[in-house]
């Protein structure tokens, strides 16, 4: 007795018991992939509408920027139609390369008052150079029939006391603190009572040339005060031996 053959479905069943496992397997993995898939397509999603936000936001504020700008610009437009001379202004900013408009004229600054002032302090100070230095002495005394010699020792005593009386009574330090001879330079508004230019004045600030002189500027003031009865004009009482 001869053993049956199997049948043709028999001897697949192994075949497809393989088939069925490895598509089991397939469908596992695909299942894997697309769940990673949509995680990541759910992340571009959202950075994509982030990004639009963004987008979307820069977008309108430049739109605002440019509507506020637009009342002003209606304004130029029809201004520049019917008046000829700010049409040129605008030419000159946007054609000619000007970097601004021509400025208005500024109104003429008012002439400056001249005020007096009392010479009360400056009488207290020749008084003080007088007793510390017999500077009127020297300035009122006839020098010509001198000799340099003589002149010179008198000098030396009236510069030895004036120079007591500034620095009791005077704090004073240079304009320029650069020594004389550099090249200085005087930049557009400068103060032409503490710095002034000499020489070939031509042309407009800045000025650079040599100094010249320092300058004196004085920084405090201690003079004495004067009674009320005293007559500041006498500099220097007379003087009488008995």
């Amino acid at each position: 007795m001869t053993d049956e053959k199997p049948s043709l479905w028999q001897r697949l069943q192994p075949l497809l018991q393989d088939v069925k496992r490895l598509s089991a397997a397939g469908w596992k993995l695909a299942l894997y992939w697309l769940g990673i898939a949509a995680r990541e397509l759910t992340r571009l999603a959202a950075a994509g509408w982030k990004l639009a936000r963004d987008w979307l936001a820069i977008a309108a504020r430049a739109t605002w920027i440019v509507l506020k700008r637009l009342p002003i610009a209606s304004y130029s437009f029809a201004r520049a139609l019917f008046s000829a001379d700010y049409a040129q202004r605008l030419t000159d900013v946007y054609i000619d390369g000007a970097s601004s408009p021509a400025p208005a004229k500024a109104p003429p600054a008012p002439a400056a008052v001249l005020q007096e002032s009392g010479p009360d302090s400056a009488l207290v100070l020749l008084s003080l150079l007088q007793q510390e230095g017999r500077f009127l002495d020297f300035l009122q005394e006839q020098v010509a029939g001198y000799s340099d010699q003589e002149v010179g020792a008198a000098a030396r005593v009236v510069h030895d006391g004036c120079q007591r009386v500034l620095k009791e009574h005077l704090s004073i330090a240079p304009v320029r603190d650069e020594p004389e001879g550099s090249q200085v330079t005087l930049k557009k508004g400068f103060d032409p009572a503490a710095e002034r230019p000499t020489g070939q004045v031509v042309g407009e600030p800045p000025f650079t040339g040599a100094l010249v002189h320092r300058g004196w500027r004085a920084l405090e003031v201690r003079l004495p005060q004067v009674a009320s009865s005293r007559d500041v004009r006498i500099l220097a009482p007379a003087e009488v031996e008995l």
